[in-house]
């Protein structure tokens, strides 16, 4: 049985976690679609991609109501395997940030469609920092996974600049995955929106997120979460 001081440390640790969820990112415009895409995808084609955009909890609860999505997890990247925890990341000293790693059936949704909902997801101007909390752990990130994701992010990055959608510059990084991989997070982080709808900053939150997917992006949008 886990002691009554870890029990408390566990609560304040997830509570801190929740208070990333809090802001709804995004102008009050609508973001253009990405003028630049990955090659054409086969039949069921698999493929991955992996963002970082604060609080792993809210962003993977938006993608997996995402269409052509098939699994989301939450996890770490940007630091090495021995500092992948939450309790070492949450000091932001490891160099992780709180990460989601989508698998999606690219025939079905492609990687640029996938970065146009991640822009309205978060908060692309806002350096090392989303919402209420502040941190490299929570920094915006896209870890791309190869030479193809990376032309398509920052074409995309660029074009959003251009078209000054924003009251500042983005300052989402593009970082290479292959420099640290990707680690899964603790099993009491995944799922965590849908296991827990009841929380109360769950119910203030997610909802919201989850309204903004349904109207800037209504053709993607799925009502059942891939999850139950």
């Amino acid at each position: 049985m886990r002691s009554t001081h870890a029990h408390a440390v566990l609560l304040a640790a997830l509570a801190f976690t929740a208070t990333a969820c809090q802001s709804i990112a995004g102008p009050s415009a609508e973001l253009p679609a990405p003028k630049i895409d990955l090659p054409a995808a086969s039949p069921g084609e698999v493929r991955t991609a992996i963002f970082a955009g604060g609080c792993f909890w809210c962003t993977e609860a938006v993608f997996e109501h995402v269409k052509g999505v098939t699994n989301v997890v939450s996890g770490y990247a940007g630091g090495s395997k021995e500092t992948a925890t939450y309790e070492q990341s949450n000091t932001g000293t490891s160099g992780h940030a709180e990460v989601i790693k989508i698998t999606y059936d690219a025939s079905q949704i492609t990687y640029a469609q996938l970065l146009h909902v991640f822009f309205d997801a978060h908060e692309p101007t806002r350096l090392n920092a989303q919402g209420p909390d502040t941190g490299t752990q929570y920094r915006a990130a896209i870890f791309y996974e190869n030479a193809d994701q990376k032309r398509v992010a920052e074409a995309y990055v660029a074009q959003l600049n251009a078209a000054k959608v924003f009251d500042a510059p983005v300052v989402t990084s593009l970082e290479d995955l292959s420099k640290s991989g990707f680690y899964l997070a603790e099993e009491y982080h995944q799922n965590y929106a849908a296991a827990h709808p009841d929380q109360g900053y769950v119910r203030a939150n997610v909802p919201k997120k989850l309204q903004k997917l349904k109207d800037r992006h209504a053709a993607l949008y799925v009502e059942r979460a891939i999850k139950p």
